[in-house]
């Protein structure tokens, strides 16, 4: 494969081994994260590890919290690049006390969903003007324990740090699901299962208990990816399809299909949060849908 990707969250854990295994696979990588040191050392164990499969890794800012550095990243990536081959929307956090983006947005429905609505919205011409292009976002098998509060979207009135995170792992699924409808881009779901990464260390008061769960069964970062890089490449994925492990639980276990909770698959939720994610980034996608 070749071409080139853009990976969010691929400074470490499964972003960068996904990033890895793309390189490997002869795609250019940039990997787009917020710390500089962490995303340039990364960069730089990619090219080492991929050496001579690789065209380009390298390291642009982004803060998936901050739309101001959304726009910025795709800004620099138009000036930079004609066409787009991958997106894979894989940052996020997880169970976080409750505070807000530089937007105003709670920030687990902030990152991990409207940062990549954004993200994809602005990077939508790169994606349509390259021939089998593909975008894959990244949820959890808990998605299935989600509801999304159109009435208190930005948990003001009822916050749960666990309840806000499987409403925006949800709202991946319904952005990825709507996002193949609305286009003509092959739209694809995957995720990790239980797996050793920095996730589960941002806690706080959950630290303890997310740690100790993720060492019960857990697999590496390494083997997390493997789903995603499936998603990201093989031939027989087809769009609006959902992959991960095959184990128990699906918490480990080699890549393989699975079904989508039934309320991601609620086309009527999935426009109302649409439109609901078009008002609050301003990032809106009428321009290039095709549907």
């Amino acid at each position: 494969m070749a071409g080139i990707a853009v990976v969010t969250g691929a400074a470490g854990g499964i972003g960068y081994h996904t990033a890895l295994g793309l390189a490997r696979r002869g795609t250019g990588v940039l990997i787009a994260s917020r710390d500089r040191h962490r995303g340039e050392a990364a960069a730089e164990r990619i090219r080492s590890e991929a050496a001579g499969h690789s065209p380009e890794t390298a390291w642009w800012e982004l803060d998936l919290g901050d739309l101001a550095s959304v726009r910025r990243f795709s800004e620099r990536f138009h000036d930079a690049y004609d066409g787009l081959d991958l997106l894979i929307n894989n940052a996020g956090v997880m169970a976080l006390p409750r505070s807000v983006t530089a937007d105003g947005f709670e920030r687990q429905l902030g990152v991990n969903h409207l940062g990549h609505f954004a993200l994809t919205g602005l990077l939508l011409p790169a994606l349509l003007a390259t021939e089998g292009s593909r975008v894959v976002t990244v949820t959890s098998g808990l998605h299935r324990r989600g509801r999304i509060a159109l009435d208190d979207l930005m948990s003001e009135r009822r916050y749960g740090k666990f309840r806000a995170y499987c409403q925006s792992k949800l709202a991946n699924v319904l952005f990825a699901l709507e996002l193949g409808r609305r286009t003509p881009l092959t739209s694809v779901l995957a995720h990790p299962g239980v797996a050793h990464t920095d996730l589960a260390r941002t806690g706080n008061r959950f630290r303890s208990l997310l740690i100790a769960a993720a060492r019960v069964g857990a697999q590496s970062a390494e083997d997390g990816a493997l789903p995603l890089v499936h998603a990201a490449i093989a031939t027989d994925v087809r769009g609006g399809e959902l992959y991960g492990p095959d184990g128990p639980g699906e918490r480990r276990g080699k890549p393989a299909r699975l079904e989508v909770a039934a309320q991601g698959l609620d086309e009527e939720t999935a426009r109302r949060l649409w439109t609901i994610s078009e008002e609050l980034t301003g990032v809106r996608y009428g321009t290039f849908v095709q549907h």
